[in-house]
């Protein structure tokens, strides 16, 4: 049963993760509800039933447009596919439980943050106000302990991020400051320290290792969104048990 449900979770990851794409994608254009239909981006062709499998159309297809034989990004299956694991792994580590409910409609944020935030380096403030409400009805239901932890994390997430766009003159967006909010209430301050200390190590590795590699510039923007998105994730399903291990180590 519980090898069925895992499958379940995977394929419903996959099935979201393609309507999260094109959310991301249109979103910021305001074009979310104009097109009803999926189009090829370069021959405006509304795609066939068949051609929007997550995952496999992409694969038959062998990356392409039947009709115009473009490119399709990689981007496509790559989260779709990331984002059928992590709801698979979130049934496994939470079970029908309420965290369940918490973790997908956290991996649904991300995703389309990931997506927007690569792609047109903007993190939607649209899509933030409607998550937050979603979460501040979560909270209200299931309250973290204590309770205050969730307004502390939401004020220290935006008055340290605030901090640094001052102290860097712009080296992080509005966006990041909304987005680390959010985090910080919905997983609290000391998860949310966490988190802010993980995406500035996991940003400053990732952004030297392109530097290095030459695919990025230093004075090119980079999206910082992505950064705080595997931060977030690993706080969530691990935090507890980094902090666990910290304090027992060095304390």
């Amino acid at each position: 049963m519980q090898l069925f449900l895992t499958i379940y979770f995977f394929l419903l990851g996959t099935i979201l993760g393609s309507f999260y794409n094109v959310v991301g994608l249109r979103l910021p254009k305001g074009g979310l509800f104009k097109e009803s239909r999926s189009f090829c981006p370069t021959c405006k062709r509304t795609l066939k039933a068949y051609e929007l499998i997550p995952i496999l159309s992409f694969v038959i297809q062998k990356g392409r447009c039947r009709t115009c034989k473009a490119n399709i990004s990689f981007l496509y299956p790559a989260m779709e596919l990331l984002s059928g694991v992590m709801f698979a792994y979130s049934f496994l580590v939470f079970g029908f439980t309420s965290q369940l409910i918490l973790a997908l409609l956290l991996l649904s944020m991300f995703h389309i943050i990931v997506v927007t935030d690569l792609v047109y380096m903007i993190i939607p403030d649209r899509l933030l106000l409607l998550f937050f409400v979603l979460f501040l009805i979560y909270r209200f239901l299931d309250p973290l302990d204590p309770w205050w932890s969730s307004l502390a994390g939401g004020a220290i997430g935006l008055f340290l991020t605030a901090a640094v766009i001052i102290a860097s003159r712009g080296g992080m967006g509005g966006g990041d400051m909304k987005l680390f909010g959010m985090i910080g209430f919905v997983l609290g301050w000391e998860l949310f320290l966490l988190t802010f200390f993980l995406s500035t190590l996991i940003g400053a590795v990732i952004s030297g290792l392109l530097l290095l590699l030459k695919v990025w510039k230093r004075k090119e923007p980079i999206p910082f969104g992505p950064f705080i998105v595997i931060a977030s994730c690993i706080s969530f399903f691990s935090g507890k048990m980094i902090i666990g291990w910290y304090v027992h180590t060095f304390f």
